[in-house]
């Protein structure tokens, strides 16, 4: 199934968004961007850019005009409550036209107490109780997440890694291609998790990364404490009942540069 319209991807210049905007593209789709920003002068003049603010309102109404579907990608975890924020005003533009409202959200944001993972569960919450058919879709962390966590570790003479953890890293294409299945299909609700085809040892995954550039370290774990800690270490972020398709670990590092 494909939908009749357009997707306006929320984020659609960040590490996910952007590669859901290309995917669209490359596949004749229509899709719109919405960005704080005007369109750069490096973006292609073709492509359907609606300038717009979260945080405020903005350019909202124009932004979801005519769209059959939202893959709301935007998302700030630097500041406190800018998601509960952005996704109230975002829910208030889209009532008029009620598209498909594709909510990407982090396997474990119920279960480990981080801050940004509560501020991501409340905005599920208000997309639950939106006007808005909607699917919220919960996906693991993403390889370059993983990779940048690494590459500041691997900077000291001794990698520290928190011990007795593991991730499901995913590769973001295989996130975004599902994203836009969602987005053609009828609103799910609550989606299953969508995690990575591997589950790994955190000193796995390091040894893993320092062996791609060619780097001698020793790799150290280190028991973190705290609430956000132990919710890692059993497992609360992660989804081995729905392993994915998609690039493993050492895959991503061999395509990427160091």
């Amino acid at each position: 199934m494909t939908i009749d319209g357009p997707i306006l991807v929320t984020g659609g210049t960040g590490t996910l968004g952007s590669v859901v905007v290309r995917r669209l593209r490359d596949a004749g789709r229509p899709v719109r961007v919405l960005s704080r920003r005007p369109r750069p002068a490096d973006v292609a003049p073709d492509l359907d850019w609606a300038t717009g603010d979260l945080t405020t309102g903005s350019g909202l109404d124009f932004a979801l005009d005519g769209v059959a579907a939202v893959i709301h990608a935007a998302s700030d975890p630097r500041t406190g409550g800018a998601d509960v924020e952005a996704a109230e005003r975002l829910l208030a533009a889209a009532r008029a036209g009620r598209p498909h409202l594709v909510y990407v959200s982090i396997v474990g944001v119920d279960r480990v107490p981080l801050g940004y993972y509560r501020q991501k569960l409340a905005v599920e919450r208000l997309v639950e109780r939106s006007e808005a058919p909607w699917t919220i879709q919960r996906i693991t962390q993403f390889h370059p997440l993983i990779r940048t966590s690494m590459r500041a570790a691997a900077r000291l003479p001794v990698v520290p890694v928190p011990s007795g953890t593991s991730f499901q890293p995913i590769d973001v294409p295989e996130a975004a291609a599902h994203l836009i299945r969602i987005a053609d299909g009828p609103a799910l609700g609550r989606a299953p998790d969508l995690g990575g085809p591997q589950v790994r040892d955190t000193v796995d995954l390091a040894r893993a990364y320092l062996r791609s550039r060619g780097m001698r370290r020793p790799v150290v774990p280190v028991r973190l404490p705290g609430a956000v800690w132990r919710g890692y270490r059993e497992g609360g972020h992660l989804a081995p009942d729905h392993l994915g398709g998609g690039r493993t670990w050492e895959e991503f590092l061999t395509g990427e540069k160091p």
